[in-house]
């Protein structure tokens, strides 16, 4: 499985978004868990959903998929590259948590 830390997904977020493009960041947290905070552009899939919304997972470009510390990332990316033969899923090791305590930009959902 690839990984990424929270600073080198920073920098290639950073980028993107100075270039106006937008970087694939997938949060499989719970719903009142992203809603307190996640990374700005980042799109909710819950993981237990990951099975029925597989096909919203892009299987070209780097996706970032992040959850809380990076476990639950982990299990989504392994469900997907077991069973959908997913090569391009990245985990963000340490996840939102890392991200926060960086003092990285968050996007709060009332």
């Amino acid at each position: 499985m690839k990984v990424i830390d929270v600073n080198r997904l920073y920098s290639t977020w950073l980028a993107a978004k100075e270039r106006g493009d937008s970087c694939c960041i997938i949060d499989v947290r719970e719903v009142n868990e992203y809603m307190q905070g996640h990374v700005p552009g980042a799109r909710l899939i819950v993981l237990n959903t990951v099975p029925s919304r597989s096909d919203e997972f892009p299987k070209q470009g780097d996706v970032y998929v992040i959850c809380r510390s990076g476990m639950r990332s982990s299990q989504a990316i392994e469900f997907l590259e077991q069973n959908y033969g997913h090569e391009n899923l990245i985990n963000v090791t340490g996840g939102t948590m890392a991200w926060i305590e960086e003092n990285y930009p968050i996007e709060q959902a009332l």
